[in-house]
Protein backbone atom coordinates (compact mmCIF):
# COMPACT_ATOMS: atom_id res chain seq x y z
CA UNK A 1 0.00 0.00 0.00
CA UNK A 2 1.82 3.58 -1.09
CA UNK A 3 2.28 6.06 1.23
CA UNK A 4 -0.51 8.34 0.08
CA UNK A 5 -3.20 5.20 0.40
CA UNK A 6 -2.15 4.20 3.95
CA UNK A 7 -2.83 7.87 5.05
CA UNK A 8 -5.82 9.16 3.31
CA UNK A 9 -7.23 5.30 4.83
CA UNK A 10 -6.86 6.89 8.45
CA UNK A 11 -8.09 10.26 7.76
CA UNK A 12 -10.72 8.30 6.49
CA UNK A 13 -10.58 6.44 9.84
CA UNK A 14 -10.61 9.32 12.58
CA UNK A 15 -13.16 11.00 10.53
CA UNK A 16 -15.65 8.03 10.89
CA UNK A 17 -16.64 8.72 14.22
CA UNK A 18 -16.42 5.26 15.65
CA UNK A 19 -14.82 1.90 14.99
CA UNK A 20 -16.19 -1.49 15.87
CA UNK A 21 -12.91 -4.39 17.79
CA UNK A 22 -12.70 -5.52 14.40
CA UNK A 23 -12.65 -2.33 12.24
CA UNK A 24 -10.00 -1.23 14.90
CA UNK A 25 -7.81 -4.81 15.00
CA UNK A 26 -8.01 -4.41 11.08
CA UNK A 27 -6.57 -0.98 10.93
CA UNK A 28 -3.88 -1.65 13.40
CA UNK A 29 -2.45 -4.82 11.44
CA UNK A 30 -2.31 -2.72 8.22
CA UNK A 31 -0.64 -0.05 10.29
CA UNK A 32 1.73 -2.65 12.09
CA UNK A 33 2.09 -4.21 8.29
CA UNK A 34 3.35 -0.76 6.88
CA UNK A 35 5.75 -0.32 9.71
CA UNK A 36 7.32 -3.33 9.65
CA UNK A 37 8.08 -3.39 5.97
CA UNK A 38 9.53 0.72 5.84
CA UNK A 39 11.05 0.76 9.46
CA UNK A 40 14.11 -1.17 9.60
CA UNK A 41 15.14 -0.79 13.38
CA UNK A 42 11.50 -2.06 14.39
CA UNK A 43 10.94 -5.11 11.72
CA UNK A 44 14.92 -6.15 13.08
CA UNK A 45 12.55 -6.08 16.73
CA UNK A 46 9.68 -8.01 15.77
CA UNK A 47 11.05 -10.46 14.42
CA UNK A 48 13.13 -11.44 17.09
CA UNK A 49 9.95 -12.12 18.77
CA UNK A 50 8.51 -13.64 15.62
CA UNK A 51 5.96 -11.16 15.11
CA UNK A 52 5.71 -10.72 11.16
CA UNK A 53 2.61 -9.33 9.65
CA UNK A 54 1.84 -13.13 8.60
CA UNK A 55 1.71 -13.97 12.12
CA UNK A 56 -0.20 -11.34 14.19
CA UNK A 57 -3.96 -11.56 14.14
CA UNK A 58 -4.59 -9.10 16.70
CA UNK A 59 -3.37 -5.83 17.56
CA UNK A 60 -2.84 -6.81 20.95
CA UNK A 61 -0.06 -8.71 19.96
CA UNK A 62 1.84 -6.39 18.21
CA UNK A 63 5.59 -5.76 19.83
CA UNK A 64 5.68 -2.53 21.67
CA UNK A 65 8.84 -0.34 21.17
CA UNK A 66 9.83 1.06 24.66
CA UNK A 67 9.48 5.19 24.81
CA UNK A 68 13.19 5.71 25.74
CA UNK A 69 14.51 3.97 22.27
CA UNK A 70 13.52 6.76 20.44
CA UNK A 71 16.71 8.82 22.40
CA UNK A 72 19.10 6.50 20.52
CA UNK A 73 17.50 4.85 17.36
CA UNK A 74 15.65 7.44 14.24
CA UNK A 75 12.82 5.17 14.11
CA UNK A 76 10.92 6.44 10.40
CA UNK A 77 9.41 4.57 8.10
CA UNK A 78 11.21 7.46 5.53
CA UNK A 79 14.13 8.96 5.56
CA UNK A 80 14.79 11.22 8.23
CA UNK A 81 15.59 14.33 5.24
CA UNK A 82 12.00 13.82 4.25
CA UNK A 83 10.83 14.79 7.47
CA UNK A 84 8.18 17.67 7.61
CA UNK A 85 8.70 17.93 11.09
CA UNK A 86 10.52 16.82 13.74
CA UNK A 87 9.50 16.83 17.60
CA UNK A 88 11.57 16.39 19.79
CA UNK A 89 11.06 15.36 23.89
CA UNK A 90 12.09 17.14 26.82
CA UNK A 91 15.36 15.60 27.33
CA UNK A 92 13.76 15.75 31.00
CA UNK A 93 15.58 12.21 32.05
CA UNK A 94 18.80 10.52 30.46
CA UNK A 95 20.93 13.10 30.67
CA UNK A 96 19.17 15.79 28.71
CA UNK A 97 19.34 13.42 25.69
CA UNK A 98 16.35 14.40 23.64
CA UNK A 99 14.53 11.42 21.54
CA UNK A 100 13.25 12.31 17.89
CA UNK A 101 10.02 11.73 16.31
CA UNK A 102 9.75 12.27 12.40
CA UNK A 103 6.73 13.18 10.91
CA UNK A 104 6.63 13.23 7.12
CA UNK A 105 3.66 15.19 6.84
CA UNK A 106 1.11 16.61 9.90
CA UNK A 107 -2.09 15.95 8.09
CA UNK A 108 -2.82 12.95 10.01
CA UNK A 109 -1.57 14.54 13.38
CA UNK A 110 -3.30 17.42 12.86
CA UNK A 111 -6.95 15.93 12.52
CA UNK A 112 -6.24 13.48 15.29
CA UNK A 113 -5.83 16.40 17.28
CA UNK A 114 -8.42 18.84 15.69
CA UNK A 115 -11.48 15.44 16.09
CA UNK A 116 -10.68 14.61 19.83
CA UNK A 117 -9.79 18.47 20.95
CA UNK A 118 -13.43 19.21 19.20
CA UNK A 119 -15.39 16.64 21.27
CA UNK A 120 -13.37 16.50 24.30
CA UNK A 121 -12.31 20.41 25.51
CA UNK A 122 -15.16 22.31 23.24
CA UNK A 123 -17.85 19.58 24.30
CA UNK A 124 -20.07 21.74 22.08
CA UNK A 125 -18.76 24.77 21.73
CA UNK A 126 -17.29 26.28 18.32
CA UNK A 127 -14.68 29.04 19.39
CA UNK A 128 -13.78 30.58 22.67
CA UNK A 129 -11.89 33.33 24.03
CA UNK A 130 -8.39 31.67 24.67
CA UNK A 131 -5.28 32.16 26.85
CA UNK A 132 -2.26 29.88 26.37
CA UNK A 133 0.34 29.05 28.91
CA UNK A 134 2.95 27.74 26.65
CA UNK A 135 5.47 29.25 23.87
CA UNK A 136 4.42 29.63 20.43
CA UNK A 137 5.90 27.26 17.59
CA UNK A 138 8.39 30.11 16.65
CA UNK A 139 10.27 30.05 20.07
CA UNK A 140 9.52 26.21 20.19
CA UNK A 141 9.62 24.61 16.80
CA UNK A 142 10.20 21.01 18.14
CA UNK A 143 7.83 20.65 20.51
CA UNK A 144 4.46 19.06 20.00
CA UNK A 145 3.14 20.06 22.89
CA UNK A 146 3.89 24.06 21.01
CA UNK A 147 2.47 22.79 18.02
CA UNK A 148 -1.03 21.47 19.83
CA UNK A 149 -1.02 24.50 21.34
CA UNK A 150 -1.20 26.64 18.52
CA UNK A 151 -3.44 24.32 16.70
CA UNK A 152 -5.58 24.91 19.29
CA UNK A 153 -5.59 28.74 19.10
CA UNK A 154 -6.59 28.85 15.17
CA UNK A 155 -9.04 26.34 15.72
CA UNK A 156 -10.62 27.12 18.22
CA UNK A 157 -9.75 30.60 19.51
CA UNK A 158 -11.98 33.71 19.37
CA UNK A 159 -10.13 37.09 17.83
CA UNK A 160 -7.53 38.52 20.22
CA UNK A 161 -6.74 34.89 21.71
CA UNK A 162 -3.23 34.55 22.17
CA UNK A 163 -0.03 33.14 23.95
CA UNK A 164 0.75 34.95 27.03
CA UNK A 165 3.89 33.85 27.63
CA UNK A 166 7.45 35.36 25.32
CA UNK A 167 10.71 35.86 25.28
CA UNK A 168 10.22 37.73 28.95
CA UNK A 169 8.43 35.08 30.24
CA UNK A 170 4.71 34.69 31.75
CA UNK A 171 2.71 38.51 30.67
CA UNK A 172 0.82 38.46 34.10
CA UNK A 173 -0.64 42.02 33.30
CA UNK A 174 -1.96 40.59 30.03
CA UNK A 175 -3.43 37.87 31.57
CA UNK A 176 -4.67 39.58 34.27
CA UNK A 177 -6.63 41.91 32.02
CA UNK A 178 -8.34 39.57 30.07
CA UNK A 179 -9.35 37.22 32.80
CA UNK A 180 -10.59 40.04 34.13
CA UNK A 181 -12.50 41.30 30.64
CA UNK A 182 -13.79 37.87 30.74
CA UNK A 183 -15.74 38.05 34.32
CA UNK A 184 -17.31 41.50 32.42
CA UNK A 185 -18.61 40.16 29.28
CA UNK A 186 -20.01 36.96 31.12
CA UNK A 187 -18.38 35.26 28.42
CA UNK A 188 -16.49 31.63 28.87
CA UNK A 189 -13.07 31.65 29.05
CA UNK A 190 -10.19 28.83 28.63
CA UNK A 191 -7.44 28.98 29.49
CA UNK A 192 -4.42 26.05 28.07
CA UNK A 193 -0.80 25.17 29.26
CA UNK A 194 1.89 23.27 31.12
CA UNK A 195 0.94 22.36 34.75
CA UNK A 196 4.08 24.20 35.66
CA UNK A 197 3.15 27.24 34.24
CA UNK A 198 -0.35 27.33 35.90
CA UNK A 199 1.67 27.08 39.15
CA UNK A 200 3.42 30.21 38.18
CA UNK A 201 0.53 32.24 37.40
CA UNK A 202 -0.89 31.23 40.78
CA UNK A 203 1.79 31.73 42.92
CA UNK A 204 1.55 35.65 41.08
CA UNK A 205 -2.46 35.36 41.98
CA UNK A 206 -1.05 34.59 45.38
CA UNK A 207 1.62 37.48 45.80
CA UNK A 208 -0.82 40.06 44.55
CA UNK A 209 -4.11 38.72 46.44
CA UNK A 210 -5.81 38.25 43.03
CA UNK A 211 -8.56 35.56 42.30
CA UNK A 212 -10.87 35.50 39.52
CA UNK A 213 -14.64 34.24 38.83
CA UNK A 214 -14.71 33.05 35.32
CA UNK A 215 -18.54 32.93 33.32
CA UNK A 216 -20.35 28.95 34.00
CA UNK A 217 -19.05 27.37 30.88
CA UNK A 218 -14.96 28.16 31.19
CA UNK A 219 -12.67 26.05 30.99
CA UNK A 220 -8.86 25.03 32.03
CA UNK A 221 -6.77 22.28 30.57
CA UNK A 222 -3.72 21.63 31.87
CA UNK A 223 -1.03 19.18 30.44
CA UNK A 224 2.69 17.80 30.72
CA UNK A 225 2.90 17.86 34.53
CA UNK A 226 6.20 20.16 36.40
CA UNK A 227 9.30 18.91 34.84
CA UNK A 228 11.42 20.47 37.48
CA UNK A 229 9.97 24.11 35.75
CA UNK A 230 7.95 24.66 39.19
CA UNK A 231 7.67 23.51 42.58
CA UNK A 232 5.18 20.30 42.43
CA UNK A 233 1.54 19.91 43.78
CA UNK A 234 -0.03 16.38 44.16
CA UNK A 235 -3.01 16.16 41.90
CA UNK A 236 -6.34 16.68 44.62
CA UNK A 237 -4.06 20.13 45.81
CA UNK A 238 -3.66 21.57 42.42
CA UNK A 239 -7.02 20.53 40.73
CA UNK A 240 -8.53 22.32 43.97
CA UNK A 241 -5.93 25.57 44.29
CA UNK A 242 -6.80 26.15 40.38
CA UNK A 243 -11.02 25.73 41.13
CA UNK A 244 -10.77 28.46 43.86
CA UNK A 245 -8.10 30.74 42.10
CA UNK A 246 -10.10 30.75 38.35
CA UNK A 247 -13.93 29.84 39.89
CA UNK A 248 -13.82 27.06 37.64
CA UNK A 249 -15.63 24.08 38.63
CA UNK A 250 -12.80 21.11 39.35
CA UNK A 251 -15.19 18.95 36.43
CA UNK A 252 -13.98 21.49 33.96
CA UNK A 253 -10.06 21.14 34.83
CA UNK A 254 -9.18 19.12 32.17
CA UNK A 255 -6.20 17.64 32.14
CA UNK A 256 -4.88 16.27 28.53
CA UNK A 257 -2.50 13.33 28.72
CA UNK A 258 -0.09 13.09 25.84
CA UNK A 259 3.26 12.39 24.61
CA UNK A 260 6.04 13.35 21.98
CA UNK A 261 5.95 9.61 20.72
CA UNK A 262 2.66 9.92 20.19
CA UNK A 263 -0.10 11.46 17.58
CA UNK A 264 -3.14 11.35 19.40
CA UNK A 265 -3.94 12.69 23.39
CA UNK A 266 -5.92 11.60 26.09
CA UNK A 267 -8.63 13.38 28.33
CA UNK A 268 -10.12 13.35 31.42
CA UNK A 269 -13.74 14.63 31.92
CA UNK A 270 -12.52 16.73 34.79
CA UNK A 271 -10.95 16.16 38.15
CA UNK A 272 -13.60 15.72 40.60
CA UNK A 273 -11.71 13.32 41.73
CA UNK A 274 -8.15 12.01 41.59
CA UNK A 275 -6.70 10.03 39.92
CA UNK A 276 -8.85 10.73 37.29
CA UNK A 277 -10.21 8.54 34.18
CA UNK A 278 -8.89 9.09 31.27
CA UNK A 279 -9.28 7.88 28.09
CA UNK A 280 -8.94 8.51 24.05
CA UNK A 281 -11.09 8.69 20.80
CA UNK A 282 -11.39 5.21 18.92
CA UNK A 283 -8.20 5.22 16.93
CA UNK A 284 -5.94 4.47 20.01
CA UNK A 285 -6.19 2.11 22.74
CA UNK A 286 -4.30 0.88 26.00
CA UNK A 287 -2.88 -1.70 27.45
CA UNK A 288 -1.64 -2.80 31.30
CA UNK A 289 1.13 -5.19 30.67
CA UNK A 290 4.74 -6.29 32.42
CA UNK A 291 7.24 -4.44 31.10
CA UNK A 292 9.30 -7.75 31.48
CA UNK A 293 7.30 -9.94 29.51
CA UNK A 294 5.26 -7.11 27.79
CA UNK A 295 1.85 -9.10 28.69
CA UNK A 296 -1.16 -7.99 29.81
CA UNK A 297 -1.32 -7.96 33.77
CA UNK A 298 -4.97 -9.26 35.34
CA UNK A 299 -7.50 -6.44 35.03
CA UNK A 300 -7.78 -4.30 38.04
CA UNK A 301 -3.63 -4.66 38.54
CA UNK A 302 -1.00 -1.91 38.29
CA UNK A 303 1.32 -1.99 35.09
CA UNK A 304 2.97 -0.28 32.76
CA UNK A 305 0.41 1.15 29.99
CA UNK A 306 1.23 0.02 26.07
CA UNK A 307 -0.48 2.50 23.27
CA UNK A 308 -1.60 1.95 20.06
CA UNK A 309 -1.85 4.61 18.06
CA UNK A 310 -2.78 4.35 14.60
CA UNK A 311 -2.30 7.64 13.73
CA UNK A 312 1.17 7.49 14.77
CA UNK A 313 2.18 6.22 11.19
CA UNK A 314 5.63 7.23 9.93
CA UNK A 315 7.18 5.83 13.61
CA UNK A 316 5.67 2.86 15.42
CA UNK A 317 2.12 2.89 16.97
CA UNK A 318 2.39 0.55 19.54
CA UNK A 319 4.73 2.45 22.90
CA UNK A 320 5.47 0.64 26.05
CA UNK A 321 5.50 4.04 28.46
CA UNK A 322 6.83 4.39 31.46
CA UNK A 323 3.82 5.25 33.14
CA UNK A 324 2.07 3.16 35.49
CA UNK A 325 -1.90 2.88 35.67
CA UNK A 326 -5.02 0.84 36.06
CA UNK A 327 -7.39 -0.25 32.98
CA UNK A 328 -11.06 0.41 33.93
CA UNK A 329 -12.69 -2.54 31.65
CA UNK A 330 -13.08 -0.48 28.28
CA UNK A 331 -13.80 2.86 29.89
CA UNK A 332 -10.25 3.67 30.24
CA UNK A 333 -7.31 4.03 32.72
CA UNK A 334 -6.25 5.72 35.83
CA UNK A 335 -2.45 7.47 35.39
CA UNK A 336 -0.97 6.51 38.73
CA UNK A 337 2.56 8.05 37.97
CA UNK A 338 6.04 7.19 36.66
CA UNK A 339 7.16 3.21 37.32
CA UNK A 340 8.97 2.73 40.06
CA UNK A 341 10.46 -0.36 41.61
CA UNK A 342 10.41 -3.44 39.57
CA UNK A 343 8.33 -1.85 36.98
CA UNK A 344 11.26 0.82 36.47
CA UNK A 345 14.03 -1.96 36.05
CA UNK A 346 11.68 -3.66 33.91
CA UNK A 347 11.39 -0.92 31.63
CA UNK A 348 15.20 -0.16 31.44
CA UNK A 349 15.95 -3.80 30.62
CA UNK A 350 12.85 -3.55 27.67
CA UNK A 351 15.02 -0.86 26.20
CA UNK A 352 18.37 -2.69 26.43
CA UNK A 353 16.64 -5.64 24.98
CA UNK A 354 14.51 -3.48 22.16
CA UNK A 355 18.23 -2.02 21.55
CA UNK A 356 19.89 -5.11 21.17
CA UNK A 357 17.76 -6.49 18.42
CA UNK A 358 16.80 -3.22 16.51
CA UNK A 359 20.58 -2.85 15.81
CA UNK A 360 20.71 -6.45 14.44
Amino acid sequence: MSDEAIYQGMLAFIDAGQASDAEFNAKALEIFAHQFEHNLPYRRFAMQRAKTPRSVRSWRDIPAVPINAFKDLTLSCRPAEESARIFMTSGTTRGGIRGQIHHTTLAVYDRSMIVNFRQRVMAGADRLPMAVLFPDEEAMPNSSLAHYLALALRMFGTEGSRHFIGADGLDIDGLFAALAAAERTGEPFALLGASYSFVHLMDAMERTGRRFALPDGSRILDTGGFKGQSRELEPDAFYGQLSARFGVPRGRCINMYGMTELSTQFYDDGNATCPSLKSGPHWIRSRVVNPLTGQDVPPGSVGVLVHHDLAHINSVAAILTEDAGILEADSGFRLLGRVAGADAKGCSLAVDDFLTAARG
